[in-house]
């Protein structure tokens, strides 16, 4: 039986930077499905009011390209962290957990999804053929775990113990 948590999906980036806006695509692609129980965020990066957002959700999913790293993908657990500092124009998703949790007292469960990208150094608005490749395997693996929030067990046939830091995760828009 599936867990009915709320879940809060953030899919972020720069869609007219080429393959920086694999997160954007994925939240426009998820978008066109009805799926109980979630809330989609799709924005050029992450913005401080967004903590406040997850006090209401159980789970969140941070959705962004990842600049090296697995291919097609990787899904990873992530952690509040030092939100010290913080400034407006790049918001890590550990630091954005970190306000939620410190100063309203929410702390979803939460992962991170980093879409591989190859393309980031040119402007446009099309994504190169591999990223889009990986958008539809990141796409076909997380619809079914967004049903099932089977998102810790996701996460480990990824390789990723609980809170486990991951490489090549990259956000917030360059």
């Amino acid at each position: 039986m599936a867990d009915s948590g709320t879940v809060m999906l953030l899919c972020y980036g720069n869609p007219a930077r080429q393959d920086d806006g694999l997160g954007v695509a994925f939240g426009d692609l998820v978008a066109s499905r009805s799926l109980p129980g979630l809330t989609l965020e799709v924005d050029y990066q992450l913005r401080i009011e967004q903590a406040l957002d997850l006090v209401q959700h159980q789970y969140a999913v941070f959705v962004d390209a990842a600049v090296r790293g697995r291919e097609p993908f990787s899904f990873r657990p992530l952690r509040p962290g030092d939100w010290a500092g913080l400034g407006n124009h790049r918001i890590e998703p550990e630091a954005l957990l970190g306000v939620a949790q410190d100063c309203f007292g929410a702390a979803p469960e939460a992962y991170a999804l980093g879409i591989r990208g190859y393309l980031f150094d040119g402007f446009g608005e099309t994504l190169s053929a591999g990223a889009r490749d990986n958008l539809g395997a990141a796409l076909a693996f997380m619809l079914p775990v967004l049903a099932a929030r089977s998102f810790s067990r996701a996460a480990a046939a990824q390789g990723f113990a609980a809170a486990e830091g991951g490489q090549g995760w990259k956000t917030g828009s360059k």
